[in-house]
């Protein structure tokens, strides 16, 4: 499966803001050493060579952002929506199984509920869209305000998507 993923990150310009950017997607694909893999493969929009990935499948998004720019804006509030969404309806699942499950039933992962209760509670992976310049995922609107208020007055924050596989 396929997904959109994105990096909030400090920087200069639109090229270091990338080269940020694929570092930290580099750390989820597991390419650094010691980093874990949440996702298979990435591809930023500033990649030609693929027919089935980034441009080709998503459209032409901006290869980075100033999160104050309108472009910058928009993707930012896609991923914000995607992240509540995704979310409520794990939530939701979680709620469902604790009203309709017993505890054997979640203990067996019926209906998938352990899956749902892992999916509210990850901090990397499918079920997170927004990530800081660390690869630490962006989880709630204070973390994500946080990283906004405590841009460098020398840089800017951008946002750097990606085409992920997972």
């Amino acid at each position: 499966m396929h997904m959109l993923i994105y990096a909030l990150v400090e920087a200069s310009t639109a090229e270091e803001a990338l080269s940020t950017g694929k570092t930290v997607f580099d750390r989820l694909v597991g390419a650094e050493p010691h980093s874990c893999a949440v996702f298979d493969y990435y591809v930023t929009f500033d990649e030609e060579e693929t027919t089935v990935a980034g441009k080709a499948r998503w459209g032409d998004l901006p290869t980075a952002a100033p999160v104050t720019s309108d472009e910058g804006e928009e993707l930012l509030e896609r991923a914000w929506k995607t992240t509540t969404e995704t979310f409520q309806r794990n939530l939701d699942r979680v709620k469902q199984a604790l009203e309709e499950r017993n505890d054997d039933e979640i203990m067996r992962d019926e209906g998938l509920a352990r899956h749902a209760f892992q999916q509210v509670g990850a901090s990397r992976g499918p079920s997170i869209c927004l990530y800081d310049q660390h690869a630490a995922g962006i989880r709630h609107r204070r973390h994500l305000d946080r990283l906004l208020e405590e841009t460098d007055e020398r840089e800017t924050c951008w946002i750097v998507p990606a085409d992920v596989h997972f």
